[in-house]
């Protein structure tokens, strides 16, 4: 794992885009904060740069970095969930503007993957997790099932957990409104 952190963090710091395994599905990442990055990752999934893709940090602290005013409903949110969730989150600041949806919201998971956590502690910044597939197409379940076109496009592929074949699915995901107001996009 170590070695793919190294790795992972040469391209991050680059403006690369990586290719690795999360909590939930394999995901295509770059820096967060990179718009030229994020720019690629849309172009590699084909996918117009209107539908928002979701951020990575590696612990509930670095939230603070990332909203302006963090509703409090979402720390009971993340308390009581039980598998892997996304809270788009209002007054979202210090991201790529292309990641920051006309209302100032962008989606953040608070990742428990141990080599997310890991990665995003030494990069420093959050990592763009959008699921491995051309967008329309299933989200890969298993590493196998990624599209050789999305293997190709990316600048590093992760080894660590290639060989896992449990099934995992993406995460749920809330939406806050600027006053508490809770809307459940996909459970």
């Amino acid at each position: 794992m170590n070695e793919d952190i190294i790795n992972s963090l040469r391209v991050l710091e680059q403006g690369g885009v990586i290719l690795y395994p999360t909590d939930t599905i394999w995901g295509i990442g770059c820096d967060a904060t990179n718009e030229k990055a994020v720019q690629r990752i849309y172009q590699i999934k084909k996918r117009e740069d209107l539908k928002s893709m979701l951020v990575l940090i590696d612990n509930p602290d670095r939230l603070y970095q990332y909203v302006s005013q963090i509703p409090e409903i979402a720390w009971d949110i993340l308390e009581a969930a039980v598998s892997p969730i996304t809270i788009i989150y209002p007054g979202v600041k210090n991201l790529a503007a292309n990641l920051i949806a006309g209302d100032r919201s962008a989606g953040i998971r608070i990742t428990s993957d141990r080599f997310c956590q890991k990665l995003i502690h030494r990069f420093k910044k959050p990592v763009v997790s959008t699921s491995a597939n051309i967008s329309g197409k299933d989200a890969p379940q298993v590493f196998n099932e990624i599209d050789p076109v999305i293997k190709k496009s990316v600048d590093y592929i992760v080894n660590w957990r290639q060989d896992d074949l449990s099934c995992h699915k993406p995460s749920g995901i809330i939406k806050l409104g600027v006053n508490g107001e809770v809307e459940v996009i996909r459970e």
